[in-house]
């Protein structure tokens, strides 16, 4: 049985704005529509909890 390694990395193609929560979806195997749908909701209480972290894993998370 041959197991795949997988990396995170933002996505190239399945992108809205940075590929963050493409890559994410790709590398945890599901829809990009939980990972922005997590991200929306992280930016309801003010909108810092979200952003912050979608900025932390743009500049840590290397392109595809």
């Amino acid at each position: 049985m041959a197991t795949q390694t997988r990396y995170l990395r933002r996505s190239r193609h399945n992108r809205v704005l940075l590929g963050v929560c493409g890559g994410l979806a790709e590398f945890f195997g599901i829809s990009a529509f939980w990972t922005r749908l997590f991200f929306l909701i992280a930016l309801i209480p003010g909108g810092v909890p979200g952003l912050a972290l979608y900025a932390l894993l743009w500049l840590i998370v290397p392109s595809e």
